[in-house]
């Protein structure tokens, strides 16, 4: 399972800028105002990402594996 994107889904809630997802993983997310997914983010880092995901209060962070078009977790 490889993670080919990480976004922002704000669809149904809005970011709060709690900073959970940077305390979390801080070498793929960052919070100056609304978290932002670094450029150089290492997507290997899959349990991590995962983590800094279930940790956000809004659910707004989305994760796509193996280029499945979908937003795969969390569900």
């Amino acid at each position: 399972m490889v993670i080919t994107r990480v976004w922002l889904d704000e669809t149904e809630n809005e970011c709060t800028m709690c900073g959970a997802c940077e305390a979390v993983c801080d070498s793929v997310f960052e919070v100056p105002e609304k978290m932002i997914i670094k450029e150089d983010a290492d997507f290997s880092l899959v349990d991590e990402i995962k983590e800094a995901a279930d940790s956000c209060p809004v659910a707004t962070i989305a994760i796509e594996f193996d280029n499945s078009g979908n937003r795969d977790y969390p569900v």
